[in-house]
């Protein structure tokens, strides 16, 4: 991710210090573990816990290894006596980099969730401020029967709510640590040194490993992103409709000197929701590669590394800024309730055509008989302009079935929202 697109407490997350912070932390808890064993002697550990890596000099060290572990262990035994030989005691490179990877992606997680809760609250803050603000329901893009703009709030509420559900359950599956040796049979560290490690970094022991912690669980998380950011698309996909010239019932926030063209002053563009939906894009371009690393060679290839050092931080990155972006777009969304209002007034009561429907039905008339009656005159609306109602009235087949009193009723816009409460009620909103 360019900086432009990074927030500080993400980018510090997949920063190389705080990556080579992770390998250090690892690396000290086995020499811990081996002490506890009685392995390494009480005077070497103390010294052992003072042990510092250095960055420059691990740069200057791998262009003759090209190696980034054993770079970062000469970076550290140098500054080491002869404790030093403790140091990645019975390891493999992947028992280090895939344990410190997962204290990455649980730090990662975490702000992501807050990032999540910060939308929630926005858009709960939302839907009960429009809760029962009518607008037109649409399918295809075509006007359908009327909903509430709350109503549509509650349903992104409730989507990104099962989103946090998704992400808590990957991030449990992530939090994993992986010290069993060259190809996971602990050959050379025993189990008992990976439970203790693990306890002391706060994860969960990987039950079974080969030479890695297994890439299914990395393609959860990726996926899991990837769901996450295809919500925020969707919804940001509908603020760019609402927002177009000829509907205009919603616009995402435009301050003061902002431009929308270099040509066009007059310019209100769906920039930020247009946005969302780039970087949506390019998260679940990451997913694909995920599933990609789950297959490799025996008990591990190399395959996955190179791909992984992009998709999990780049994934991590886009996600963050597009869930504070998104929030930033639903905090300051503007919402034009006559505008709401006066489109569904525009097809001259043709959203009613169901309710008619219905109606005839019960007055004894076959479906399909009171379909073509209505579709009749719904057809004659569309394509002369006129009004759906004053056709019905003028309708034999209508009015020797509906009287005035009945019309009235039907032709109410309250009917389709009557139950709004109970749905806000549902997902606990209210």
């Amino acid at each position: 991710m360019i900086d432009r697109y990074s927030r500080p407490k993400m980018k510090a997350v997949w920063s190389d210090k705080n990556k080579y912070d992770k390998w250090l932390q690892v690396e000290l808890a086995v020499c811990e573990a081996w002490a506890e064993e009685g392995v390494i002697p009480r005077d070497d550990m103390e010294r052992l816990r003072l042990a510092r890596y250095n960055l420059d000099r691990l740069d200057e060290i791998f262009k003759h290894t090209r190696h980034d572990v054993t770079a970062f262990l000469r970076s550290i035994t140098e500054g080491l006596g002869e404790e030093g030989r403790w140091i990645h005691l019975g390891l493999t490179s992947s028992d280090v980099m895939d344990t410190a990877l997962s204290l990455q992606l649980v730090e990662a997680s975490t702000l992501l969730l807050e990032d999540i809760d910060t939308l929630l609250d926005v858009l709960k803050t939302r839907a009960l401020e429009f809760k029962d603000t009518p607008m037109m329901g649409r399918t295809h893009g075509v006007h359908a029967e009327p909903i509430t703009f709350g109503l549509k709030m509650a349903l992104w509420w409730d989507e990104v709510r099962r989103n946090r559900e998704r992400l808590t359950q990957a991030k449990n599956m992530i939090a994993v640590g992986k010290i069993s040796g060259a190809v996971g049979t602990h050959a050379t560290v025993s189990p008992s040194i990976e439970e203790m490690v693990c306890a002391r970094l706060g994860l969960e022991v990987a039950p079974v490993s080969n030479q890695i912690i297994q890439r299914d669980r990395h393609a959860h998380f990726v996926t899991t992103l990837a769901i996450t950011a295809a919500s925020l698309e969707k919804f940001a996909t509908e603020i760019r409709s609402l927002q177009r010239t000829e509907i205009r019932e919603v616009e995402e926030p435009f301050g003061e000197g902002q431009t929308g063209s270099s040509a066009m002053p007059h310019k209100r563009n769906p920039e930020l929701t247009e946005r969302v939906c780039g970087l949506a894009r390019l998260i679940r371009g990451h997913a694909v590669t995920a599933l990609e690393n789950v297959a490799l060679w025996g008990e591990r290839d190399i395959s996955h590394s190179s791909a992984e050092r992009l998709i999990l931080p780049d994934s991590c990155l886009s996600l963050d800024y597009i869930l504070d972006l998104f929030t930033g777009v639903m905090k300051g969304l503007r919402v034009y309730p006559d505008r709401m209002w006066a489109n569904m007034e525009l097809t001259g009561g043709l959203l009613f055509s169901q309710r008619v429907l219905l109606a005839l039905v019960e007055k004894g008339v076959s479906r399909e008989a009171a379909y073509k009656i209505v579709q009749d005159n719904a057809m004659k609306t569309w394509d002369k302009g006129s009004n759906f109602r004053e056709l019905l009235n003028a309708d034999p087949q209508v009015t020797s079935r509906l009287s005035e009193h009945d019309m009235n009723s039907l032709f109410d816009y309250q009917y389709y929202t009557r139950y709004v409460d109970d749905t806000f009620k549902r997902v606990g909103l209210i």
